[in-house]
């Protein structure tokens, strides 16, 4: 079993890492981190890389930068801008009146039928006067920078988001809810439990800064370990190499789709978002179904990993699975699934292996998974030149990116429940943390090697190499409309990593039939949604090739709507284009050919943290 501690509770210090740069200023412009357009070769200037490094792992670094430039931006046209600011004037002094008016009301014994507008004002407390009026206060100002950081004429759209970002930044940290003397849910908490709740939240932010600086991961959450409560679907690793380990799955009826499934779920996530608790298991689910169920088990990486680049993920992981899955059921075509990266990945190497001649896919799945990066969703806020060359300066003095970049990153976006409401219930109120399967994987964070990490942000993201058929795999470049394997692509309607509309794009880049299917929910929840689960239904509509493209809007309008989980409607579409069900093997792997059972699911690369 790998060593879980010898990263991460290390603590790192900005003091170590400027005595080794200094004594062996080794950055090249070759490096896996290093821009092409870097010159770190000549002069002093790896001392910039350095600095930059340094300011990105011990501080907000790059972002607050970014924001700074787009708030002047936004300044400069606001300046200029007189009738706006009028405007403005207008909104501030209504939104001032109104206020006025409300707390006139409330002194003439008023009394609001209802808490102020507003997820965390829902408490009956917050219509106790003076409370109310704090949260009418708040609100009022919040719908006021709304107002002003709405487009305007002439202001870029970049610097148009980034300003409206920060100012909801801003607004989540000042309002009244995060306040124990302002906040009446906490007021009334501590005087029923005699300042108990605030003992105990005193504890939970020790322990949580004792963990901060040790560098230790969350501990698992009582009752979901992985391999005890999640994760449990029987199955043997049958192949490892150093960024992979291969699961095939025990089957469980006694005949079995003919074609294989091989899923490829995103490599900055551990794999059993897809393989959760067993009631809402996707690989038990469709083991139950009749399919030969293959999983990628993504190695976590650690900093002598960083030199993996974005074609190893190609080879070590996608290639490298479906020639063991190929080798192991003895069947020339497979079907493939990828989640979220892990389909952007699938959609790199179909297309290599389209151009190459290869026809052994069978079909294409992939779920909220873009290949075109124009509208990349909220993630978009945190990647651009800047930003990504201070990541690429850390990730070169770490070898790696750290797990809690990309998670904080998250959070941000979703500051007001995920950062300030969690804090005011865990430190303020003393309530130990909600727990759940979906939640103890979101904590369960994972490493990303500083090569791949470049090429994904500057090929994928910031170049958008992928769409123009411009990405380069073996030296050639790859194209989606080489893609002739049938393609099922998932969207979910509350996704703000991989927008619907952006996933949809996939039915404009691939020339082949496509099956568009738009389910209820999110990233993750919209994905993970079993049969039987309350309140879901999903759209879905089909692309014959050489048809005329639909925007998305239009595609919505003539979709058929189904009832229940997303789930049946895939099986269904596999089912339609495999062949003939074949008895159930009676062995996993297949030693004769190299592919000997390993160990038991989940594998060793899962539990490494």
């Amino acid at each position: 079993m790998p060593d879980t501690a010898r990263f991460e509770s290390t603590p790192r210090n900005v003091a170590t890492d400027v005595e080794r740069s200094v004594t062996s200023p080794p950055h090249s412009a070759s490096s896996s981190c290093a821009s092409s357009g870097d010159s770190m070769a000549t002069g002093f200037a790896w001392i910039d890389r350095l600095f930059r490094g340094a300011a990105t792992r011990y501080s907000a670094g790059a972002p607050v930068l970014t924001g700074l430039a787009a708030v002047h931006d936004w300044s400069v046209h606001l300046a200029q801008s007189p009738g706006r600011r009028m405007d403005l004037a207008n909104k501030a002094a209504d939104a001032a009146l109104q206020l006025q008016a409300y707390a006139a009301w409330r002194f003439t014994g008023y009394v609001p039928d209802q808490a102020p507008a507003g997820a965390r004002f829902q408490d009956p407390a917050w219509t106790a006067f003076p409370f109310d009026i704090l949260a009418q206060g708040w609100l009022g100002m919040r719908d006021w920078w709304h107002d002003a950081t709405s487009p305007s004429r002439g202001l870029n759209t970049w610097s148009n988001e980034q300003t409206a970002f920060w100012a909801d930044l801003m607004l989540d940290a000042l309002s009244p809810a995060n306040f124990a003397l302002l906040n009446p849910e906490v007021i009334h908490r501590t005087l029923e439990q005699s300042g108990t709740n605030l003992q105990r939240g005193w504890q939970n932010w020790l322990d949580d800064l004792r963990r901060e600086i040790g560098g230790r991961p969350q501990p698992p959450s009582e009752g979901f370990v992985v391999g005890k409560d999640l994760a449990v679907t029987p199955g043997k690793i049958v192949y490892q190499n150093d960024l992979i380990e291969l699961i095939q799955y025990v089957p469980q009826t006694e005949t079995v789709q003919r074609e294989p499934l091989l899923i490829v779920p995103a490599w900055i996530m551990k794999y059993y978002i897809l393989d959760l608790s067993p009631h809402n298991s996707l690989v038990r689910w469709l083991v139950g179904e009749g399919f030969q169920v293959f999983m990628v088990s993504w190695k976590n990486p650690r900093p002598e990993d960083g030199h993996f680049r974005l074609n190893d993920y190609l080879d070590l992981g996608i290639r490298d699975a479906l020639d063991a899955v190929r080798t192991i059921t003895k069947e020339p075509r497979i079907h493939a699934c990828g989640y979220c990266l892990g389909g952007t990945l699938l959609s790199i190497q179909a297309a290599r292996m389209a151009r190459d001649g290869d026809d052994s896919l069978a079909t294409v799945s992939l779920l909220a998974a873009q290949t075109d990066f124009s509208e990349p969703g909220d993630i978009r806020l945190f990647v651009d030149e800047a930003q990504v060359t201070f990541l690429e300066d850390m990730m070169e003095l770490e070898g790696i990116m750290p797990a809690r970049f990309m998670s904080d990153g998250f959070k941000m976006l979703r500051s007001e429940t995920q950062v300030w409401d969690t804090a005011v219930r865990r430190y303020l109120l003393g309530e130990a943390p909600k727990t759940f399967d979906l939640l103890a994987w979101n904590e369960d964070a994972t490493r990303m090697p500083c090569g791949m990490m470049r090429d994904y942000l500057r090929g994928l993201y910031l170049e958008n190499q992928l769409a123009l058929s411009r990405y380069r795999v073996d030296g050639r470049v790859v194209s989606i409309s080489d893609i002739r394997a049938p393609v099922l692509a998932v969207g979910t309607t509350r996704d703000h990593v991989a927008p619907w509309k952006s996933v949809f794009k996939i039915t404009r880049l691939a020339r082949t039939d496509v099956t568009f299917i738009l389910a209820d929910g999110g990233h993750n929840a919209g994905i993970v949604t079993e049969p039987g689960h309350p309140r879901r239904d999903h759209l879905v509509g089909h692309r014959i090739a050489h048809e005329h493209y639909l925007s998305p809007e239009a595609w919505q309008a003539a979709a058929a709507h189904r009832q229940g989980s997303w789930w049946t409607s895939w099986r269904d579409w596999l089912i339609e284009r495999s062949g003939e069900p074949r008895k159930a093997p009676a062995r996993l792997g297949y030693a004769r050919a190299g592919y000997p059972v390993l160990r038991d699911a989940p594998g060793t690369y899962v539990l490494d943290r």
